[in-house]
């Protein structure tokens, strides 16, 4: 598999490079998401450890660039973008090849362990999970690897955004009906957060769990009153033409 895919239509982010730190036929990752499009995690793991070359990374990453012109340049793939020990040199060799904004897609999981806080610093917009309210629902739907907890992750959270100087910090809030009626208290810990914007999503990709209608989604977003908000039924994707249809769809099922 090749590090570098994409660019993927994001309603988020616009024309997406992406980076896989992972790089992994089969997912590895510390959650098992119910909604995840990539299916069931193959490799539930919390172990950092390096998984891709950093010169193949370079010798990609140069080729893409020149072959298209994305918006952003986003690494995230088949896991948990936090796992890979190297991010952070990763991050750098992004940097020096463009000027363009670097974002994150994480799952929060990690985010307690000061290793992957350092990892992330150079990154301009970061897009972390929070799914849940409640250790209940947080095993519902996240669906943990032994050793990760909910009290843990939202800690790791709070103490990021604390010492996050990037562009944006973006809370990502999944909604489906095992954690609607949690909306909520979800919004009352995302204003102790005090996330730059907050996302209210549902999946509208194919996956295991059913989204939640326009009607209901705009009443979840009325319990972020007072805090930067944008949700899935208000955006729209862009039209892109990616680089290898085999390797982007390896991380985007449908695009």
């Amino acid at each position: 598999m090749k590090i570098v895919y994409g660019p993927v239509p994001s309603r988020r982010l616009g024309k997406s490079l992406g980076i896989d730190p992972i790089c992994r036929k089969e997912k590895t990752c510390s959650f098992d998401c119910t909604y995840c499009q990539l299916g069931e995690t193959k490799n539930k793991t919390m172990k950092v450890k390096g998984f891709v070359d950093e010169g193949k990374l370079e010798k990609q990453i140069k080729e893409a660039l020149l072959a298209c012109k994305p918006d952003i340049v986003t690494f995230s793939g088949t896991g948990e973008p936090a796992l890979a020990a190297n991010l952070g040199r990763m991050v750098e060799i992004v940097k020096q090849n463009t000027k363009l904004p670097v974002a994150i897609l994480t799952n929060s999981s990690l985010l307690g362990l000061k290793s992957v806080r350092k990892n992330m610093e150079k990154i301009d917009i970061v897009i972390a999970k929070l799914d849940a309210a409640s250790k209940q629902t947080f095993m519902k739907i996240n669906r943990p690897v032994n050793g990760i907890t909910f009290e843990e992750t939202l800690k790791g959270i709070k103490k990021f955004r604390k010492e996050f100087k990037g562009k944006k910090f973006a809370l990502q809030c999944m909604f489906i009906e095992k954690n609607e009626s949690e909306a909520g208290k979800i919004a009352t810990l995302a204003r102790k957060i005090n996330p730059d914007e907050v996302q209210i999503d549902t999946p509208l990709r194919p996956c295991a769990e059913k989204p939640l209608s326009a009607k209901k989604i705009s009443r979840i977003k009325k319990e972020f009153k007072g805090l930067n908000t944008v949700s899935i039924y208000e955006t729209r994707k862009p039209l892109v033409k990616t680089l290898d249809l085999k390797e982007t769809l390896a991380r985007r099922p449908v695009l």
